[in-house]
């Protein structure tokens, strides 16, 4: 990496215009690659170079004018103060991650977060800015996710979060970081109250109808002896692990109403009625539509809603539906949209709707005659050994059931008795026809449930479908924020992370909606992929006096950048002023 000039003479004036390459070796030879433009250095144009700048001189502590000049150049006449730069001594330290930290920090404050965390979280008296510690905290978990480690060892001296915070490495050390995920866990509730009204405020957010869910988040560790986590129905299929359940409320586009974190053990069915209370204790009683998957609430906790006035739109288990299909063979189709169709069943006080998707329907059954041919293939296979005896294959049926799920009810299989040997006579399989047909007849049909009677099937329908909102949470929860591995030992430690992963998750779903109208194409994911093309760079410029000009420069935005800051309607922030340091003296860091 080195200086280089181009001269080139303009009405009998010579005009040079500086560059910093590197020089870039190739296949077929060596090239040159220009890092940075720094422009025009003459007499007649010396603006660039020969004006007063602010700087901050480090050693008398103040911000005072001086005014730069190429070291082979004489100071124009009134000039005060002039400082020479010795151009062939330029060097480029410390490149960090700027543009995805600044936007992060600019979603923050759309929130008006630091209004709600200022007050809770007081500095230390040694000085420590718990806020700040914070905002570290939640950008590193949207920005570059994984363990208070790697953001301690690696992440933070790689980012800009020093520039921007006007800290210094103080913020992420490891103890600093764990002390502060101690101090979040009891203001959630609040949080989440507060958020209501800036969401309210910002996008005309509507709390009338409200979806709930509930996931679940495993741990590879021994087993504890107290606390959350537990054995339980894994829905990341791991079944050997111990996790914790995870309950979560959004509205209709996403925005993160309530959650809460509760043994691994817990049954989906046994939350409804709690969180409900919750809710209406937390924001008001209100007449509300609630979405749910069939497997939450039961007849017991329908039966409370109703009584209590409260309303639901439900998937229902595949059973009820051949309670009630006599009922649906009077009733027409109704096309909801190209591929979808509905039928409305009314009992009592309920109204039953019978939807059909072709789109679900061939999904469904391409995953039954992909399960149902390897199946097949396995007991054609098992059938094929020998010297199996029948304790072996009944083991090996019983990993190949499995394996299959409920494409197994097809298949009829008939095992050895106990005193038999396995042959092909004793262990024979058959497909059950019957079974199949009426599978055939059921793929891509589902049963929705609700007490909500006003409207028509295909508005209930387009509702439910909303669901989907809190699907895409836990996806983003999980894979964008990487929600695991929890690395945390302690419940309370456990639940600081999750509680930062939904902080993350609030600034994830806020630029989802400022894009939502602008580019509603771009992921929160792809936008901060591209600014995180915007970099830091210290320009170090040594003096003809021993000083050194420290120039913290983040670099300009290509066209994507431009547009995206343009339909977003942000501005980037005035570059850092510059700094003159004392002869002799290491620069350690950003301090402003």
């Amino acid at each position: 990496m080195y200086l280089k000039c181009r001269a080139r003479k303009k009405d009998g004036k010579e005009h040079r215009y500086w560059s910093v390459v590197e020089s870039v070796r190739t296949r077929v030879g060596a090239g040159k690659r220009q890092l940075l433009y720094l422009g025009e250095i003459n007499d007649a144009q010396h603006a660039a170079w020969c004006k007063a700048i602010s700087v901050f001189d480090e050693e008398a502590h103040d911000t005072r004018q001086m005014t730069l000049l190429p070291s082979d150049r004489p100071a124009p006449a009134g000039i005060a103060e002039p400082v020479h730069i010795c151009l062939d001594g330029l060097m480029l330290k410390r490149p960090r991650q700027w543009g995805a930290c600044w936007l992060v920090l600019e979603l923050w404050d759309q929130l008006e977060l630091d209004a709600f965390w200022r007050a809770r979280l007081m500095p230390s008296r040694k000085g420590t800015d718990w806020l700040n510690v914070l905002k570290t905290l939640v950008c590193y978990r949207l920005i570059d996710p994984g363990s208070e480690w790697k953001l301690h060892r690696l992440w933070f001296v790689k980012s800009a979060m020093a520039d921007l915070l006007g800290e210094d490495y103080a913020v992420a050390m490891s103890e600093t970081l764990y002390r502060c995920l101690d101090k979040l866990g009891r203001h959630k509730d609040a949080l989440f109250v507060y958020l209501k009204e800036r969401w309210m405020g910002l996008f005309q957010a509507e709390y009338d109808i409200l979806l709930y869910d509930l996931t679940s988040t495993y741990f590879e560790c021994d087993v504890p002896v107290e606390g959350k986590r537990r054995f339980g129905h894994s829905r990341d299929r791991r079944s050997d692990c111990v996790q914790v359940v995870i309950a979560l409320i959004v509205t209709t586009d996403g925005l993160p109403v309530a959650y809460e974190v509760m043994q691994g053990n817990t049954s989906d069915k046994t939350t409804l009625l709690s969180f409900l209370e919750k809710i209406e204790k937390q924001y008001g009683q209100a007449q509300r539509l609630w979405l749910m998957d069939r497997g939450i609430p039961t007849e017991e906790s329908l039966e409370q809603m109703r009584k209590q006035g409260g309303l639901y739109l439900v998937g229902t288990p595949r059973g009820r539906l051949k309670k009630l299909e006599r009922s649906f063979l009077s009733q027409s189709w109704d096309s909801v949209r190209d591929e979808v169709a509905v039928k409305l069943v009314r009992d009592k006080e309920e109204l039953y709707v019978l939807t059909r998707s072709m789109g679900r329907r061939q999904k469904e059954r391409g995953i039954r005659k992909r399960k149902l041919k390897k199946l097949w293939a396995r007991l054609k296979e098992l059938q094929e050994m020998k010297k199996l005896s029948r304790d072996e294959l009944l083991m090996k049926l019983g990993a190949a059931k499995k394996e299959a799920g409920r494409t197994w009810n097809l298949v009829e299989v008939m095992t050895p008795g106990k005193d038999q040997i396995v042959t092909r006579e004793t262990f024979r399989f058959s497909l059950n026809k019957s079974k199949l047909r009426q599978t055939r007849k059921d793929e891509g049909c589902y049963l929705l449930r609700t007490n909500y009677t006003d409207q028509a099937p295909a508005e209930l329908w387009r509702t439910y479908i909303l669901l989907t909102e809190v699907e895409q949470a836990f996806k983003e929860l999980k894979n964008d924020l990487h929600l695991r591995p929890i690395h945390h030992q302690l419940d309370a430690r456990i639940e600081a992370h999750i509680f930062v992963c939904f902080l993350a998750y609030c600034l994830n779903v806020t630029l989802k909606q400022i894009a939502k109208n602008k580019a509603p194409g771009l992921t929160p994911r792809s936008i901060l992929e591209q600014f995180k093309e915007i970099r830091m760079i210290d320009v170090h410029l040594p003096t003809s006096d021993g000083r050194m000009i420290i120039m913290s420069r983040y670099t300009e935005p290509d066209e994507v950048v431009r547009l995206l800051l343009d339909q977003l309607n942000l501005k980037l922030p005035g570059q850092p002023p510059p700094k003159i340091q004392a002869a002799g003296k290491d620069f350690v860091g950003p301090t402003f």
